[in-house]
């Protein structure tokens, strides 16, 4: 270990704290009184570090607040999910809107005031493969992943001094605020593909303006020759004329997936091909899947029905939870927490993509299960939808595929952004990079 870094506790250089910071779990039944509405904010469900920050909440009164006060919440604190499927992941609070505490199965971690850890670079130093690594290290239990804060505090950790951290921090945080506007762009992207959708399949914006004898507003002329000016009955409803009540099954062909014994290695190690669980998709900004967690070999994957499904394909998560979309960007098989979807000839994907969005109401209200809720495809295929003619459908790929081609580049130059970002600060610990030449290669990377 290069002689400027130094290992301690991260019960030395930080405070480590969880939700009843000021009382025992037997205490917060007393303390804690839940709101129906809106007040102080109790942070209860934690998703993917790669989203920045996302998470559900419950509302306390002041009381309570007060009682939780010693695990309040300010932006650039660290949170770290320590109980579940996303045990061992980092979080870090932004500029926070209102009050707020941390909830169960989370601990955070605040560097102590005079200590010699820079809050950003404990950051970094934490979503590394390095620190992921310690991460786990110290998680046990296969059905429920979890580490205790008292592991946690004992975990050694080698860092440089605070100068080199601050520095190096810097240089990370130039790729992360690329990293963040590539985001934004998907955002901004993705919702102008959703409102187009909404505008045309939804709200039927085009057939309504001919109706009252308008041309309808940023719709070409030969896209809006496409449109009827007429509406009719249909059990679904008020519907352009023309267009037809259909099925989910009528416009994809329907399949599920499989895991082949984990305990086999023949079936995973040096796996060649893509497989993908719900989670690959919990903690994405854009339903693009490039990547899984595991692979598959050829014999596991001949042990799953549906084998290896095309680029192209649209996977919707049907159990824990029902809802996660995506469209696969690389050849891949999936386990049975899915429903993936071929769209049939002349179905575009991203026009299936957005049907899945708005009619996800109805697709959640036909699951069902004891032990958590799912959708089967038997239940999936029948669904009712609207179906309009193959060539309006073109015309919304048309627009959209474009914009679905520049977010699937933003989604490469994020992934390529981030394992920068994660190969940059063990070289810079190691001393085999200097921050001079760490910053040139940022520079060169985000301009």
């Amino acid at each position: 270990m290069p002689s400027e870094l130094v290992e301690s506790s991260l019960n030395a250089i930080a405070e480590v704290t969880d939700y009843v910071a000021n009382g025992s779990f037997a205490s917060l039944k007393e303390n804690v009184q839940y709101l129906s509405g809106d007040g102080y904010a109790i942070l209860v469900r934690l998703v993917d570090h790669n989203s920045g920050w996302t998470g559900e909440h419950v509302f306390v009164d002041e009381k309570a607040y007060r009682f939780l006060a010693k695990s309040s919440l300010k932006a650039g604190d660290i949170v770290i999910a320590n109980v579940g499927a996303n045990a061992g992941t980092v979080f870090r609070v932004p500029k926070l809107t209102k009050p707020a505490t941390l909830g169960p199965n989370a601990v955070m971690v605040r560097p102590r005031k005079g200590s010699e850890a820079d809050n950003d670079f404990l950051y970094y130093y934490l979503i590394s493969p390095l620190g992921q690594s310690k991460l786990r290290s110290i998680t046990s239990g296969s059905a429920q992943p979890k580490f205790n804060k008292t592991d946690l505090r004992a975990l050694q950790i080698a860092l440089p001094s605070l100068a080199t951290q601050q520095d190096a921090a810097s240089t990370l945080l130039a790729l992360d605020r690329k990293i963040a506007l590539l985001r934004e762009t998907n955002a901004t992207l993705e919702a102008i593909a959703q409102a187009l959708f909404k505008s045309w399949f939804v709200d039927f914006d085009p057939v309504r303006t001919k109706a009252e004898g308008r041309d309808p507003v940023g719709v070409p002329p030969e896209v809006a020759d496409l449109f009827p000016s007429e509406f009719e009955d249909s059990e679904l409803g008020e519907v352009p004329k023309g267009w037809r009540v259909g099925a989910f099954a009528d416009i994809t062909d329907v399949v599920g997936g499989g895991t082949p014994s984990t305990k086999e290695p023949a079936y995973w190690e040096e796996g060649q091909h893509y497989w993908a669980t719900p989670k690959d998709l919990s903690g994405m900004d854009t339903p693009v899947l490039l990547e899984t967690e595991r692979k598959i070999t050829d014999v596991g994957l001949a042990k799953i029905s549906s084998g290896l499904l095309p680029v192209g394909t649209v996977l919707m998560s049907s159990r824990a939870p029902i809802g996660y979309l995506a469209i696969a960007e690389v050849p891949v098989a999936v386990n049975q927490g899915f429903i993936a979807m071929k769209p049939k000839a002349g179905i575009s994907n991203l026009f299936l993509l957005d049907l899945l969005r708005v009619q996800m109401d109805e697709i959640k209200s036909h699951a069902n299960g004891s032990t958590f809720m799912e959708i089967s495809k038997a239940a999936f295929r029948p669904l009712k939808v609207v179906v309009p003619p193959m060539t309006v459908i073109q015309a919304f790929d048309d627009v959209a595929r474009s914009l679905y081609e520049r977010m699937v580049g933003n989604v490469r130059q994020i992934d390529s952004l981030t394992d920068l970002r994660d190969a940059l600060l063990p070289r810079l610990m190691s001393g085999k990079l200097r921050i001079p030449e760490s910053q040139e290669i940022a520079e060169e990377a985000t301009a």
